[in-house]
């Protein structure tokens, strides 16, 4: 792997930009690492093949500034200390921009915006929003630490305790869902199209309930510092400006049920 840093990269990429046209990268590997476990925006399907929203996005970014992607798998937990760290180019897995990992990590310009949503069985009836969830003790709820999901479960949902043993963990977000799915616990918080995407895969199995507890966007990371920001940022306007991104939005969003 290599992280090119060099000055003359910065300038050039710098002076692309201000031509308006985007920068030609001449082939350069970038490695980027996911989780795989994050679906419509990346994970494994039926056929054993890695795809989704990001996949797509960063094959149609690489195109338009002449790189070559290689990709890596790590666990969430695990993603933000190896970019920050360089053991990879880019970490993709639907990370939500927020200061505090903006410290440690370079993001990109957001390329997309969702809303937390409520995610449980499709027969639950014990609880319809989240004061109405929060007040009945036997209730629980899974998420992954250290991810938006635990956070607006602690803060805005419960009572501020990061311990509360109404949280379950769980490494990967397939698992609060299969969780969830087997009654092992009766909430999954999620931005609104992953749950949207499992909503429409479960047949009747799942619903969205209450109000939809804030919004999020969604950002690339990229070691402090990286040359790539600027250029990928570059892609990532152009998508936005020629339709692409809606494109992949109808496709991965609208058009595409998962477990087909």
């Amino acid at each position: 792997m290599r992280i090119l840093t060099t000055l003359a990269a910065a300038v050039f990429a710098t002076a692309a930009l201000a031509d308006g046209h985007l920068p030609d990268l001449e082939g350069r590997e970038i490695v980027v690492v996911t989780e795989n476990a994050y679906p419509p925006l990346q994970f494994v399907d039926s056929n054993g093949d890695a795809v989704g929203w990001e996949y797509d996005a960063m094959a149609e970014i690489a195109e338009r500034l002449n790189a070559t992607v290689v990709y890596e798998n790590i666990s969430w937990d695990a993603m933000i200390p190896a970019v920050s760290e360089g053991q990879f180019d880019l970490g993709m897995t639907g990370i939500t921009i927020r200061e505090d990992r903006a410290e440690v990590v370079d993001f990109s310009d957001k390329y997309m915006t969702s809303e937390m949503v409520m995610l449980v069985r499709g027969d639950e009836d014990r609880f319809t929003d989240a004061a109405s969830f929060a007040a009945d003790a036997d209730l629980l709820m899974a998420a992954q630490p250290g991810t938006t999901p635990f956070y607006v479960g602690v803060y805005d949902v419960l009572d501020g305790d990061e311990a509360n043993p109404r949280i379950k963990l769980m490494e990967t977000f397939g698992a609060t869902v299969q969780a969830l799915r087997a009654g092992d616990v009766d909430l999954v918080l999620t931005d609104g199209t992953a749950g949207n995407g499992y909503v429409e895969a479960s047949d009747g199995g799942l619903k969205i309930i209450g109000e939809k507890l804030g919004t999020e966007d969604f950002g690339f990371i990229y070691p402090k510092a990286s040359d790539l920001v600027e250029p990928i940022n570059a892609a990532i306007a152009d998508m936005w400006a020629d339709g692409t991104i809606d494109a992949l939005n109808t496709k991965w969003f609208l058009d595409y049920k998962l477990g087909e």
